[in-house]
């Protein structure tokens, strides 16, 4: 990854466009990161991790509700579920 301070950002902008195009540029201000220079096709991939990380909480809530609603032995059985056995089972909702 390319990074730049903002002056030369400032200074150098068109080529900074142009080279966001093929990766990612990282600006600083006083040695700390302050912003990054994508691409719109890693903004689009971004904001769909984004959509999919929401939806993936929001079924979880339903998910986590429904089973307070379940008989005991079912709730037992949830809980004894390990982190392989959810991802498991997130990947088979895919």
């Amino acid at each position: 990854m390319l990074t730049l301070t903002s002056v030369e950002a400032q200074s150098r902008f068109g080529e900074l466009i142009d080279r966001s195009q093929r990766e990612p540029i990282q600006v600083t201000r006083r040695g700390r990161p302050v912003a990054y220079v994508i691409c719109d096709q890693d903004m689009q991939a971004l904001n769909d991790l984004d959509a999919r990380r929401a939806a993936a909480s929001s079924w979880y809530a339903q998910y986590s509700a429904s089973l307070a609603q379940q008989p005991t032995a079912d709730r037992q059985a949830a809980a004894a579920l390990t982190d392989a056995d959810v991802n498991q089972l997130l990947h088979e909702l895919r």
